[in-house]
């Protein structure tokens, strides 16, 4: 009878725990990456009445005959089952779909959480914004720009700025028409790319003395020579003694000067200011010119940085443009055009004009000749020969706010034999510059996770740059892990020790940006569990009850 009344007791102690860990389950719906608990009972230790006999040549076996004393909780095992992912809108909350636990720092140890409710703190660190320990990073992802190597603490660089790079690059790509041409093909012109003032700021005319222009400083002249030099409009180079000045000498008898540098090639006219020089014929041109000023008084006049082609000569010209940016992060708009040649299938590309403080171009460099297509199908074939000699894909141009310093961009028109880039078949010209790689500086706007659980940053100048990476650790038995309160959990010895890795590495899961992991509890199993925990108390206790009538009976035997 004790036998019973104690199994009976130990009954209502397993069914209690039973009611607990079900209780803490449904209290944990909706607590962020909670992990269910399940409770499993087994027999305590079983009295023997008697052993078990083996069969003789008479008589047959017995079986032990056994009697229990109740049950005893087996194992509180947690349920490490995925919870579903939910979209919050916070781009630092973050969720694992798949194995591993986030790993932070409270200042001694690390933790281990699913739970990825990430914000910043006032020092620009990542952190759990509940308890402001440090989420923290593994690998080398944003070092040293944004992260300090050695420190395995996460920084949100929102006071970073990020330099300028200047461009040194453009990509061209689209097709150049193979069949179409201009009614007329258009005459080159090109103009200087200042404009010539006078003292009361109205556009000098050309009877403007030299010496009195805006962009003149008052000084001596002695030797002072303006030469010309560049090409005409088949290429030739041209050969100037030069143009001696004096504080008389007027902008009138600069365009005779160059006139009778061009000879009949081309003619020089002065308009709002500016130097112009137009072809004598149409068609594909070469002509192009550069003013050199030298004076050994104290006298300056500053010449032209380059002619810009206002008009590009040729039976098909496809203008393009771009943004680009030199050293101090400045933005500057490329204008260029992609020309057919007299030669079938070959095509020139021509830096036309540039915007901005521009102190010179390189008269040599501002042409690419000899973009080849192939006869067979169109696609781009490299750059070829022009009279034994192959141009750079390259330009080269300096600024005024660092005049000896040259920037030289380079040009991809595409990989050879492929349709990448530049190609030319029939149908309209739709080159144009597709992307370069320079920007402005800029500073932090938003953050990102992605699914490799690196944290990308947004500059305000468009530029994206990985912050740093999220660690994960992976345990061999994770349901080993004891909890230590918060949705944090230190590692046991039958959990194994951490393993340091990232998401979708080594077994590790997915990372999701801007959204948690829920609780993975089942409210309906939960609700079936408390019917099953309240069913076995009460089967218990009907046990101790019957039980104490039966022993309230034999005592009543002896009155």
């Amino acid at each position: 009878m004790s036998i019973a009344l104690s199994a009976g007791v130990t009954g209502l102690q397993a069914h209690q725990k039973m009611l607990d860990v079900a209780g803490n389950n449904l209290a944990n719906t909706n607590t962020t990456a909670y992990k269910s608990s399940r409770i499993n009972f087994s027999e305590l230790l079983s009295q023997t009445i008697s052993n078990a006999s083996s069969p003789t040549g008479s008589v047959g076996g017995t079986n032990p005959q056994q009697m229990g004393s109740g049950v005893g909780v087996a194992s509180i095992t947690r349920d490490t089952r995925q919870g579903n992912i939910i979209a919050t809108g916070n781009p630092l909350d973050v969720a694992i779909e798949g194995e591993g636990y986030f790993v932070l720092f409270d200042g001694e140890k690390n933790l281990y959480t699913r739970a990825g409710t990430f914000g910043i703190d006032e020092d620009s660190t990542l952190v759990d914004v509940a308890t402001g320990y440090r989420v923290q990073r593994t690998g080398s992802t944003g070092e040293p720009d944004f992260q300090i190597p050695g420190d395995s603490t996460i920084y949100i660089p929102y006071e970073t700025t990020i330099e300028a790079k200047a461009t040194t690059t453009v990509k061209l790509a689209g097709n150049l028409s193979a069949d179409q041409s201009f009614e007329t093909p258009q005459v080159q012109v090109i103009s200087s790319n200042i404009s010539y003032t006078a003292p009361d700021g109205n556009d000098a005319l050309e009877s403007t003395k030299l010496s009195a222009l805006s962009q003149c400083t008052t000084g001596t002249w002695v030797n002072a020579k303006i030469v010309v030099s560049g090409y005409d409009h088949d290429g030739n180079t041209l050969t100037d003694t030069g143009l001696d000045v004096d504080e008389d000498t007027t902008i009138q008898d600069l365009l005779d000067h160059i006139d009778s540098v061009l000879g009949p090639t081309a003619s020089a006219t002065f308009a709002n200011g500016r130097i112009y020089v137009t072809d004598s014929e149409e068609g594909y041109s070469l002509l192009d010119l550069k003013l050199s000023f030298t004076n050994d008084g104290t006298a300056n006049l500053q010449m032209p940085g380059y002619f810009e082609i206002t008009a590009v000569g040729g039976d098909q010209v496809k203008d393009i443009n771009i943004a680009i940016y030199d050293a101090q992060g400045r933005k500057h708009i490329l204008t260029g055009a992609l020309v057919r040649t007299n030669t079938d299938n070959v095509w020139d590309f021509v830096l036309t004009s540039l915007t901005g403080n521009v102190h010179n171009i390189d008269i040599d460099s501002r042409r690419v000749r000899g973009l080849t297509f192939s006869a067979n199908d169109g696609s781009y074939a490299g750059i070829g020969e022009i009279n034994g000699v192959t141009d750079e894909a390259k330009i080269r141009v300096s600024f005024s706010h660092n005049p000896e310093g040259v920037q030289t961009i380079a040009l991809d028109f595409g990989t050879v034999g492929k349709f990448s880039g530049l190609t030319q078949v029939a149908g309209a010209s739709t080159a144009g510059a597709t992307e370069q790689d320079g920007y402005q500086a800029g500073s932090l706007t938003s953050l990102s996770v992605n699914s490799e659980g690196t944290l990308v940053g947004t500059f305000s100048n468009g530029i994206r740059r990985n912050i740093a990476t999220l660690q994960l650790a992976l345990f061999k038995n994770p349901a080993g892990l004891e909890s230590v309160g918060r949705g944090y959990f230190v590692p046991t010895v039958n959990s194994g020790d951490a393993t340091a890795t990232q998401a979708r590495t080594g077994g590790a899961g997915t990372i999701h940006g801007g959204a948690l992991e829920k609780s993975n509890v089942d409210v309906a199993t939960e609700f079936v569990n408390l019917i099953e925990a309240q069913n076995g108390y009460q089967a218990n206790a009907r046990t101790i009850r019957v039980a104490n009538d039966i022993l309230r009976e034999l005592t009543n035997l002896i009155r």
